[in-house]
């Protein structure tokens, strides 16, 4: 599949769970990736793993940091000639009951969650609007469509993140950029077993006990896969799909309609 042929992406927060899914399918079909992430060790290994120099190179970045992601996309300029995807994909999930959320978690989950993604956004979309094209996508959780107890800060972070898309879609809807956001459940990921890991750690629960829980509002009752996040995001970057713009699509086996 060479679909996206001649296209570069950026894809934050790649070394590892749904970005290292998202970059290998956007390879697969045919585009060049540049990984950013805040593991230069990790991040050469995924690149290695995705083929190597000649369809990936990744740049050490924290997102939540503005000079730090104006030095890696300036990089990223010289060394390549557009930035035709943008997947902002770094996030961090952190939870806590309102009382013991303290102002360092707020601000934690805030600036990598929503602020990485304005900034990396505000790095990309300019050249995007001014070629005439460009896809940004931007995973943000089916947190950012509901509600969940414990997670104030991480909801509401997230609800930032389909907020900013819809408003980032209206402003460049005659540019030939869209701007969507993907949303999933709960997915295999490192922050999943961290999450498996609390609960059993504060409720005595078992292993199959505590995802039991975190798969209790799903309707397939099971955990998402990364590669099934990588795939929609796929979709919304080809060709084809002009007309999608200020979406947040759950990718949650049902939990959300």
């Amino acid at each position: 599949m060479t679909a996206l042929g001649g296209h570069h992406a950026v894809v934050t927060g790649g070394a590892r769970g749904i970005g290292a899914a998202i970059a290998a399918a956007l390879v697969r079909a045919g585009a060049t990736v540049t990984l950013l992430g805040r593991d230069a060790a990790r991040l050469a290994e995924q690149v290695d793993a995705l083929g190597g120099s000649a369809v990936a190179d990744a740049e050490s970045c924290d997102v939540a940091d503005e000079q730090s992601v104006q030095g890696a996309f300036t990089t990223i300029r010289a060394r390549h000639p557009s930035i035709d995807i943008l997947v902002n994909n770094a996030g961090q999930a952190g939870s806590a009951p309102l009382a013991k959320t303290d102002l360092a978690l707020w601000n934690r989950m805030l600036a990598v969650n929503l602020t990485g993604t304005f900034l990396c956004a505000r790095e990309a979309v300019p050249a995007m609007v001014k070629r005439g094209r460009g896809r940004v996508v931007n995973v943000a959780s089916t947190a950012g469509l509901v509600g969940y107890g414990y997670v104030a800060a991480y909801c509401a972070a997230k609800h930032g993140v389909v907020g900013f898309t819809r408003a980032l879609a209206l402003e460049t809807a005659k540019t030939g950029v869209t701007v969507n956001a993907v949303c999933p459940g709960y997915t295999e990921t490192d922050i999943v077993r961290e999450a498996v890991a609390n609960i059993m750690r504060k409720t005595g629960k078992t292993e199959t006990e505590a995802r039991a829980a975190l798969t209790s509002h799903n309707p397939q009752a099971r955990l998402v896969q990364p590669e099934e996040v990588a795939n929609a995001v796929l979709w919304l970057c080809l060709p084809g799909t002009g007309a999608i713009t200020g979406q947040a699509i759950a990718v949650a086996g049902g939990e959300v309609m």
